[in-house]
C-alpha cells in the first residue's frame, strides 16, 4: 500500500490537473466573456499550484504575480473599458470557422497525448536545489539570458505604449455636422451621432 504522502500528492495533482481543464475548456466555450476572464485567473491559479508540487516556488509566486495580478486583471479592466452596449455584426461563415478552430485544437491535443505517452520521461525527476534555486535563477537571468530578458522588457514597455495609443480618444469640441456642443460622456453613450439624429429630424418634418 502507497504511504498517504503519495495519495495526497496524487489527489492534489487530480484536482489541480482537473481545474486547469475545466478552466480552460470554460474560458474556451463560454458566451459571457466576463466569466471567462475569472475562469482564465483560475486556471493560472490551479497552474501555479501544480508548479508548487514541483517544488518550484518561484515560478509559482511569478504565475500568480505576473499572471494572476496583472494580465488577469488587465484583462478584467479591457472587459469594462469596452461598451457592451454596441452591437456587434455577425461574423460570415461562423459554422466552418468553428470546425476548422475545432480540428486544429483536436490535432494539437492528439500530439501532446502522443509526446506524453510516447516519450521515455526520466522518473524520478533531479533533486530539489530548495532555496538556492532563485539564486541560480537570478545569475542565469543576468548572465546567459541578459539580452532575451532586457528584449522581453522592451517588447512590453512597446505592447504598453501601444496600448496606450490605441485607447486614447481624440475628442472635438463642437459635431463637425450640427456644431453642437459634444463631450466624452456623450459620446460613450448608447445612441446613434447627433448628425444622423438631426438629418432624421429634417427628413421628418419635411
Amino acid at each position: 500500500m502507497p504511504p498517504i504522502a503519495e495519495i495526497t500528492e496524487l489527489i492534489v495533482f487530480v484536482l489541480l490537473a482537473g481545474a486547469v481543464v475545466i478552466g480552460a475548456l470554460g474560458v474556451v466555450l463560454l458566451p459571457n466573456i466576463v466569466y471567462a476572464a475569472f475562469l482564465l485567473g483560475g486556471v493560472f491559479l490551479a497552474v501555479a499550484g501544480l508548479y508548487l508540487m514541483l517544488n518550484a516556488s518561484f515560478i509559482a509566486a511569478a504565475q500568480v504575480l505576473i499572471y494572476v495580478g496583472a494580465v488577469n486583471v488587465l484583462i478584467l479592466f479591457a472587459i469594462m473599458l469596452v461598451n457592451k452596449k454596441e452591437a456587434m455584426a455577425a461574423s460570415p461563415g461562423m459554422g466552418l470557422r468553428r470546425l476548422l478552430s475545432s480540428g486544429v485544437c483536436l490535432g494539437l491535443l492528439t500530439l501532446l497525448l502522443r509526446v506524453a505517452f510516447t516519450t521515455p520521461w526520466a522518473t524520478p525527476g533531479p533533486q530539489s536545489i530548495g532555496e538556492d534555486a532563485v539564486i541560480r535563477l537570478g545569475e542565469h537571468f543576468f548572465s546567459d539570458y541578459l539580452l532575451p530578458f532586457e528584449l522581453a522588457s522592451v517588447l512590453l514597455l512597446m505592447a504598453m505604449i501601444g496600448a496606450i495609443v490605441l485607447a486614447r480618444r481624440d475628442v472635438f469640441a463642437t459635431d463637425v455636422g450640427t456644431g453642437e456642443a459634444v463631450d466624452q460622456a456623450l459620446i460613450e453613450k448608447a445612441r446613434s451621432p447627433l448628425l444622423v439624429e438631426k438629418t432624421t429630424m429634417e427628413q421628418s418634418t419635411r
